[in-house]
């Protein structure tokens, strides 16, 4: 059955629907075509189900080591069976929610493969639909490479299918997807090597947060070759056996399954994009500053147009585009405040610019530390790997970038998100009064450790503030050191000790003092 409406959505997964919940909330008319499950590939077959499989892992690590906790658990064991049976629920509840929410909404929903059949005309099973405008949201698929052997491997949507866990895998990539797989069988006892061709794994991630992760990967069994070079996959021995290179010596690592995550690339297979008149480079569909295509009445948004490859970024791609079609706004897709979340163990998050990027773009930067070991909500925890680390301005204090490894990282990057979103400064940062004892504090305590004003760690040498001027200064968060110094005042008794009498040693954290700074 057709229909006439003001906008169809072509693709149900986070960019689209959004997108059409939006418009409806808009007063559209608007209809939304998915020919799989809605929600997408993050809600089925990505971001989801990794993440439900990764908190089993993460429980069954915990149990595990959980004796010095007071848990009393002989032979802990996993059954993958009930994990893939939990993953497969929380799928089903969420899929069952965006389909609520569209009905509830006045969205009407088409199911199977759409085709853009003429200027304002969506084909979909038999159907056809007319409409003012197009909003293409089809997202991207499981990238492949011209490997012999590639047959052998499994892709990511595969590997989430697995019968059973694998006494050995073998990564090829070391991106994010493989990363994460990595992290979650690595956990489960999986003996796995990770081949990845650059010379550093997650290479959009700062290097200090991955040489945390990389040692965290050693510890637990795992091995990462960088600057490999994978020639093929063979069966041997009634196994699989990946060969490659590092650095013009031959290598090869013998595996069960072998994981290619190479990337993704955008998809538009079936939609008959060009012949609408909608431009494709390389397989993406071109979108301007606004994300219009070159067809008059078509949008684009999500992993289809090629940029940022994120389900966050996309259903804010899909809220801006519709506001634009609707006329609400002159919305133009902000990014520099996107952030990245990497659900390894331990967790990674980072928004903004890094410090080598910083430097490169010839910005003056300081830079602020500050160790989960310091904090007194992780070591309660039993989670001390890693750190947070900030980038900011060094003139204005403003906040340009934030990277983190460790306990909830992926929740403590929203704070820095909507300082850097909103130009926070440091300053603005510390002022903000942070609850005790909690994770979030140890983003203040890095702004402070960037102004040379830590707390709970010890601050690197700097020339003492100056004394300030006795004419009054207005009250800002500039200038509130300068005025928090008190005047020298002349005196008779005795001068005050010299520096080198003050030992600066008496204020580190050790484990002697440890719960005295802490609290």
């Amino acid at each position: 059955m057709g229909g006439s409406f003001d906008l169809v959505v072509i693709g149900g997964g986070p960019g689209g629907y959004v997108a059409a919940l939006r418009a409806a909330q808009l007063g559209a008319r608007t209809a939304i075509v998915e020919k799989d499950r809605m929600g997408g590939t993050c809600l089925v077959r990505g971001c989801i189900p990794t993440k439900a499989l990764l908190q089993s892992s993460e429980l069954y690590t915990m149990a595990r080591d959980g004796a010095a906790f007071g848990l009393v658990a002989d032979n802990v064991g996993f059954d993958w069976s009930a994990a893939q049976k939990r993953k497969g629920s929380v799928v089903d509840q969420l899929v069952k929610g965006v389909e609520g929410l569209l009905k509830a909404g006045g969205v009407t929903s088409y199911k199977g493969g759409a085709r853009l059949a003429g200027k304002g005309v969506v084909e979909v099973a038999g159907d056809r639909l007319q409409a003012k405008d197009i909003v293409i949201a089809t997202g991207s698929a499981v990238a492949r490479i011209p490997l012999p052997g590639a047959e052998l491997t499994i892709d990511s949507d595969q590997v989430l299918e697995l019968k059973e866990v694998p006494r050995r895998l073998a990564v090829i990539g070391g991106g994010v997807v493989g990363m994460e797989f990595a992290a979650m069988f690595a956990a489960l006892g999986s003996k796995v090597t990770v081949l990845e061709m650059l010379p550093q794994v997650l290479a959009m991630v700062d290097a200090d947060l991955v040489a945390v992760y990389s040692k965290h990967l050693s510890k637990v069994g795992g091995e990462i070759h960088t600057d490999s070079k994978v020639s093929e996959v063979v069966k041997r021995n009634g196994a699989l056996q990946v060969r490659f290179s590092t650095g013009g010596e031959g290598g090869a690592v013998d595996a069960d399954q072998v994981l290619l995550a190479v990337g993704r690339t955008p998809y538009t297979q079936g939609l008959d994009a060009e012949k609408a008149g909608v431009k494709l480079d390389r397989g993406r569909v071109v979108v301007d500053d606004h994300l219009r295509t070159s067809a008059d009445g078509v949008w684009a948004i999500g992993d289809v147009i090629g940029g940022i490859m994120l389900a966050h970024v996309a259903s804010y791609e899909g809220v801006c585009a519709v506001e634009n079609i609707a006329g609400h706004g002159d919305r133009v897709p902000d990014y520099h405040a996107a952030p990245n979340c990497v659900y390894t163990d331990p967790e990674i998050a980072h928004v903004g610019l890094g410090e080598k990027e910083a430097k490169e773009k010839g910005i003056s930067v300081k830079v602020g530390k500050f160790p989960f070991a310091a904090a007194g909500r992780a070591l309660t925890l039993g989670q001390t790997e890693g750190f947070v680390k900030v980038i900011a301005d060094a003139e204005s204090g403003k906040l340009l970038g934030a990277h983190i490894i460790g306990p909830r990282a992926t929740d403590l990057i929203a704070e820095a998100t909507l300082a850097i979103q909103n130009g926070l400064t440091l300053e603005q940062i510390d002022l903000t009064i942070h609850a005790h004892p909690t994770l979030p504090e140890s983003l203040m305590e890095a702004a402070l450790a960037a102004q040379g004003r830590a707390i709970h760690i010890p601050n690197k040498r700097t020339n003492p503030a100056p004394t300030p001027s006795p004419q009054a200064e207005p009250s800002n968060n500039q200038n509130r050191e300068k005025q928090m110094v008190a005047p020298v005042k002349p005196s008779s008794s005795s001068p005050p000790p010299a520096p080198s009498a003050v030992n600066p040693k008496a204020l580190e954290l050790t484990k002697d003092n440890r719960d005295f700074l802490l609290g």
